[in-house]
């Protein structure tokens, strides 16, 4: 029997999709469920299964442009499978090329470093534990294995080489996205800086426990999430929608993540993060990213945010101006912690400092709000007793 493979009903609003690669080959055959193809709408990238075990007559080829509904293949599902069927593509593991042997000892600082560098670790001789590599290792191996002059000539080859690429229906839906949101808010940026020292001294004392209890890291993310949902709650405008018309509030707070991913940044959504635990917040958060860079998010787990925030710091930035992420009123921006001096009690000491900034769309959120806003994310962050419930508990203790 053939039957026709047709692109998905893959969301509410998509009408056109790229498809962007075949995951199998012609004539291959393919089993039910197994990944076939991805198709890349203006929203994200899915996987799309075999509907039936048969073989696959591909009928459209890469990078075309399709409606849904649209033919894509056919399965003739009477085919007899080969006597040895090889696993499906999605399910080999193709391991990634490493440097280190399994005869070689290296400390992971090391190993690292010598991926970056490409080095031959057989022509190391360690000096540590055991004949174990260690960072010195590898840079005085740097150090004293190439000429400045074979370095340059390495790196400085003539090339009048260029390429051009189709841009993504996700890159051209962001793009105009960024734009109609610096076209259409009234967007301004207030900053602040925050003392890490007090959410770095948590961190260090619990990590190991947090994470053996949880099977998770304890990152700086769910301090932030907690802060941010406390604050909303006090300041509901930064919650809300702007509707020309009409203001939409929430009572909860469903805050965006802010992802980087090879296609493109992504933003999936923690559902009543204001219910959430710190380790939950850290659960959802990895498993979200590993799907943002796996292409596997849907569109339901990105749809529908209050909030968000986005970590720059995570890439070395010191200070920027995060955009809204429309239909939101507001995002925060984290940053590098960076040791800076600064005066307490009229002393000049070093703490581990970072800048926030909070973007926010003055046509509903006045200067007040958004200033109040972020002093009450910086002095949770600096008094984590307050992201409990928001407020100092001594306050709450004294009714005051």
């Amino acid at each position: 029997m053939i039957i026709e493979l047709k692109v998905p009903v893959i969301g509410e609003s998509v009408n056109e999709v790229t498809l962007s690669k075949w995951l199998v080959a012609n004539g291959d055959y393919v089993m039910i469920d197994q990944p076939i193809c991805e198709f890349e709408s203006d929203k994200a990238t899915l996987e799309f299964p075999a509907e039936q075990s048969g073989k696959i007559k591909i009928l459209a080829a890469a990078e075309d442009a399709l409606k849904i509904g649209d033919v894509i293949a056919t399965l003739d599902t009477s085919a007899e499978p080969p006597a040895k069927q090889e696993k499906p593509v999605a399910e080999i593991s193709i391991p990634t090329p490493e440097i280190k042997k399994p005869d070689v000892s290296i400390t992971p600082l090391a190993e690292n470093i010598a991926k970056e560098n490409h080095i031959d670790l057989t022509k190391i001789t360690g000096t540590g534990a055991g004949g174990r590599i260690t960072k010195d290792d590898i840079l005085n191996h740097l150090k004293t294995g190439a000429t400045a002059h074979a370095i340059i000539k390495h790196t400085k080859a003539k090339t009048r080489n260029y390429k051009e690429e189709k841009i993504s229906k996700l890159r051209k839906t962001i793009a105009k996205r960024l734009v109609s949101v610096k076209n259409e808010t009234a967007m301004l940026t207030t900053f602040n800086e925050a003392d890490m020292s007090s959410i770095m001294a948590i961190r260090e004392k619990h990590k190991t426990n947090f994470e053996k209890k949880h099977g998770v890291g304890l990152g700086f993310m769910s301090f932030f999430v907690k802060a941010c949902c406390n604050a909303l709650l006090d300041f509901p405008a930064v919650n809300a929608y702007f509707n020309e018309d009409t203001i939409l509030y929430h009572d909860f707070c469903d805050i965006s993540i802010a992802v980087s991913t090879p296609k493109g940044l992504v933003v999936p959504v923690l559902r009543n993060a204001e219910c959430l635990s710190m380790a939950e917040i850290e659960l959802q958060i990895k498993a979200l990213a590993a799907k943002g860079r796996d292409g596997t998010l849907t569109l339901d787990e990105m749809q529908g945010g209050t909030f968000t925030i986005t970590n720059g710091g995570v890439f070395g930035s010191l200070m920027s101006t995060p955009i809204i992420n429309a239909p939101q009123s507001a995002i925060l921006g984290m940053h590098k912690i960076q040791e800076r001096p600064v005066a307490v009690n009229g002393q000049v000491v070093i703490r581990p400092m970072m800048y926030l900034a909070l973007s926010y769309d003055h046509r509903i959120i006045d200067g007040k709000e958004s200033v109040s806003f972020l002093v009450r994310i910086k002095e949770q962050l600096e008094n984590p007793g307050q992201l409990l419930f928001g407020k100092d508990p001594v306050d709450l203790l004294l009714d005051i």
